[in-house]
């Protein structure tokens, strides 16, 4: 799962406790692309709210988020192992959300 989000994004803060639970299952990885936001910031808010991604990179102009098609955040995207995307969700996660993707990779 591929995540675009930002500290200064309040959805982004409502989605991460599914991000956690997301980031519990060992079927899952989750790739974190921080969107336009300060270093310190973006660090500040993992350590307050926890850390799920297994990879995070970061997005500094938004540049790449636009090559993926991202209009707004938090936005995700899953893939499957062939790199192939299996589900787009605009705006941020949710348990309903949690629940389709375990259901989706299994």
């Amino acid at each position: 799962l591929i995540n675009f989000w930002a500290s200064w994004c309040g959805p982004c803060r409502i989605e991460h406790p599914t991000l956690m639970m997301l980031g519990k299952s060992p079927k899952i990885k989750l790739v974190g692309i921080n969107f336009k936001d300060k270093q310190i910031n973006a660090k500040n808010f993992l350590i307050e709210l926890g850390n799920p991604y297994d990879y995070i990179a970061k997005d500094e102009f938004g540049k790449t988020s636009i090559n993926f098609g991202i209009y707004g955040i938090p936005e995700s995207i899953l893939i499957n192992k062939e790199l192939e995307i299996l589900q787009k969700y605009i705006g941020p996660l949710t348990v309903e959300d949690y629940n389709k993707i375990l259901n989706t990779i299994n």
